[in-house]
């Protein structure tokens, strides 16, 4: 790059007090919280300023507070009315951190933590494994949690249940895919390494399902890991961008004394995926997961693609007070992102997980981890058509092609690889 466009770059000033203050989202509630943590201790406040060090995992920039941004020649200036206390813009094939505000500020992160839940729990079983569920499965469950339904003595698959975690943000889900896994002690555990492993050095884990817990906390900059490595699963790409699905209802008996048992649907809370009375799907999204407590407030990390490049962006508890806040801010910072990539330059980096070598061959071989699915390769994913498997809407939005994949439990991880989305998704009318 010409000299006199790299004096041209500036960086933007820290954003004002006004930008950090403390608020509650009124956004939609995916895990609604009682007035003190389980222990009965009363939650904490955060502080409406973020430390002055922060971790500088991905570069020193982004350990810095306030705005990280640099602005040259053809760079868009970005939005001026994104009011939450953390977020970050990242192309997800490159890693390139192209903008962020207080990127490692360790807060609250809600159901936006079943990311790593996901991510870590989901290749351990195949989806069309059956678990009858037991009273000892739904025990835990804060209260007030968000549910999708399950009842004691039903018996569901893990395709189901992994549809609860996702569409509806299912702490009972959670709780029995923890209950599979071993237990909650040992699923908070498994997460927490997980988190380690992917250098998210941000992360405290507490509980598995982002229930407000004393000291459960997470960073923009490490959600944005947690959903980089679960795109790469092919699973996890079907779960979070299903718009809607049946979800299996209670065993009963009819008039004529017959068992039956019937479905109810299910529709995906993520609005820049489903739409709202205010919101229109979001042009090439594709998922990833939205949360909103008491102490955390609205967070979402969200993945969408246009014109063959893929940004994730995080967005965590906007101070603005209006319905859907947080996907509102989202898509301001998607528009300047979609706009200012290939023109911005980076100000750090999303860092691959440790002793993780990385490349851009695309020689790796897929592994089950990879394939989001235990004892499964990884194989081309397509679009799901309506109705396929029990769920409608734009299903596995992000496809593997040409068999490149991304392997991150094995030797490579590619990060110039393609995550194209499927026609359907192109297909949506673009927004104004």
């Amino acid at each position: 790059m010409p000299a006199s466009h790299k004096a041209a770059r500036r960086r933007l000033p820290v954003a004002s007090a006004a930008l950090l203050s403390l608020s509650l989202s009124a956004s939609l509630s995916l895990s609604l919280t009682a007035p003190a943590y389980a222990d009965g201790s009363p939650k904490a406040t955060p502080s409406d300023a973020p430390p002055a060090k922060m971790s500088s995992v991905g570069g020193s920039r982004l350990g810095e507070s306030g705005t990280q941004v640099n602005l040259g020649d053809g760079v868009p200036v970005l939005p001026k009315d994104v009011t939450a206390r953390s977020w970050i813009v990242a192309d997800a094939e490159s890693g390139d951190v192209l903008a962020s505000h207080n990127a490692h500020w360790r807060l609250p992160p809600a159901s936006t933590l079943k990311m790593l839940f996901a991510d870590t729990v989901l290749p351990k079983f195949p989806k069309t494994e059956k678990h009858e569920v037991a009273s000892s499965d739904l025990a835990g469950i804060g209260a007030g949690s968000s549910l999708v339904g399950i009842k004691e003595g039903e018996t569901y698959t893990v395709h189901d249940l992994w549809l609860g975690v996702f569409l509806r943000s299912g702490n009972d889900a959670v709780h029995v895919l923890s209950a599979m896994n071993g237990g909650v002690d040992k699923t908070v555990a498994d997460m927490q390494a997980h988190a380690d492993e992917l250098r998210a050095t941000d992360t405290q884990v507490v509980s598995p399902d982002g229930y407000d817990a004393k000291n459960q906390v997470s960073s923009a900059y490490d959600l944005t890991l947690f959903a980089r490595s679960g795109l790469q699963k092919a699973d996890f790409r079907e779960y979070c961008s299903t718009v809607t699905a049946k979800f299996p209802g209670e065993t009963k008996k009819n008039k004529k004394g017959r068992t039956t048992r019937g479905t109810y649907e299910i529709q995906n809370t993520n609005r820049l995926l489903a739409g709202d009375s205010d919101i229109t799907p979001y042009q090439g999204i594709a998922g990833v997961k939205n949360g909103n407590t008491t102490n955390a407030g609205a967070t979402f990390t969200g993945v969408a693609e246009r014109d063959g490049r893929v940004l994730l962006v995080t967005v965590m508890n906007p101070s603005k007070d209006e319905h859907n806040e947080v996907y509102k801010e989202t898509t301001r910072l998607f528009d300047w992102g979609f706009k200012a990539a290939g023109k911005a330059e980076p100000v750090g980096e999303l860092v691959a997980p440790k002793g993780v070598e990385t490349g851009t061959d695309g020689s790796a071989q897929p592994s089950a981890s990879a394939s989001g699915a235990a004892g499964k390769s990884a194989s081309p994913v397509a679009a799901a058509s309506a109705g396929k498997g029990g769920s409608d809407g734009i299903g596995t939005a992000l496809a593997i092609v040409g068999g490149l994949v991304v392997v991150i439990a094995g030797a490579v991880f590619l990060v110039n690889r393609r995550w194209p989305l499927p026609d359907l998704v192109r297909r949506r009318t673009t927004r104004p």
